[in-house]
């Protein structure tokens, strides 16, 4: 009887000890579910917009009718009728011989000299033109991280990227002007940089790389909240998180495609070097403008972003 009673003991026990195994994973549990409920809320918002091609060559004026009118020249040059021994004006060719022989000696060392600068005139007009020729592209990205005082630039992008026209060199260049002058009138507000430019040798390596760079950026979005894609303008809404820390910074980043045949930009450690950097992208040419992307982040004005973000999202960046 008594070894019944203390096998009885034991099994009541055992089966407390299993029960209070089986509520941790419970705990756990729960736990997971208010891990989900907090992910309700998107990480961040960014605003994009993004236009242009590195399949088709920007507009620009053809080189080969250089190339014709040199040849043109050449075979003009050619021809020289010129009138030696002829008895038509009753000439003996005794009387002029001498004279004739001169004039041809001139004419030909004339015509010579012509063609040779023809040729030279066309080759360094040829040599002007190669960058909008050729299939080199330089993709320049340029990320400049603003402080919280300088929100006032989230509503200015939005503005200007809802009136864009992404369709044309023009418009993408008037967008880029736009853009540059908002971060040009408020360089107090800078605080981090970070800047690459890049020379490849073909348009695909090209788009590859741009690709490369906008969806590393845009992976730190949750939503994209506004965008102009194409000339079409989509917004989302934006459920910011009530317990996150107030806003600390904002990050505007272009990106762009040009047909230059060297990289634009050099190290920007300074805020005069960011400076002269943003003036180099608003001075590109809309002939050179191949394509353009502009990111920003938060774009919703209830939505920000911490220091410790901006270390964790952004780490390439540097202090200015």
């Amino acid at each position: 009887m008594p070894t019944r009673t203390f096998k009885l003991f034991c099994a009541t026990v055992m089966s407390c000890g299993l029960l209070s195994s089986v509520s941790l994973p419970i705990a756990t549990l729960q736990g997971k579910k208010l891990d989900l409920g907090n992910a309700a809320y998107a990480k961040s918002s960014g605003g994009r917009s993004s236009g242009g091609s590195f399949r088709s060559s920007p507009s620009r004026s053809s080189g080969s009718s250089r190339n014709n009118s040199s040849g043109g020249y050449n075979s003009g040059g050619g021809a020289v009728f010129i009138p030696y021994g002829g008895s038509s004006y009753g000439y003996g060719s005794s009387a002029i011989g001498g004279f004739g022989l001169l004039l041809v000696m001139l004419l030909v060392l004339g015509g010579g000299g012509l063609v040779v600068w023809l040729l030279l005139s066309a080759r360094k007009g040829i040599g002007s033109t190669s960058e909008l020729d050729n299939d080199k592209v330089t993709v320049t990205k340029l990320q400049v991280a603003l402080l919280a005082e300088g929100r006032a630039i989230q509503s200015q992008l939005s503005e200007i990227v809802q009136n864009a026209d992404t369709e044309t060199s023009q418009g993408l260049q008037q967008e880029l002007q736009e853009v540059v002058l908002a971060l040009l009138r408020m360089p107090e507000n800078w605080s981090h940089v970070l800047a690459s430019s890049q020379t490849v040798k073909t348009r695909e390596e090209a788009e590859t790389l741009f690709s490369q760079n906008s969806i590393a950026e845009r992976s730190n979005f949750s939503v994209e909240t506004l965008t102009n894609v194409g000339g079409r303008v989509n917004t989302k809404t934006f459920t910011p998180d009530p317990e996150e820390d107030p806003a600390s910074y904002i990050v505007v980043t272009l990106i762009v495609g040009t047909a230059d045949d060297k990289p634009l930009l050099s190290e920007v450690r300074t805020t005069e070097a960011l400076k002269a950097a943003l003036e180099k992208l608003a001075s590109i040419n809309p002939d050179y403008l191949m394509v353009f992307e502009l990111l920003w982040s938060p774009q919703d004005k209830g939505d920000s972003l911490t220091y410790d973000e901006l270390l964790t999202e952004y780490s390439g960046m540097m202090q200015i």
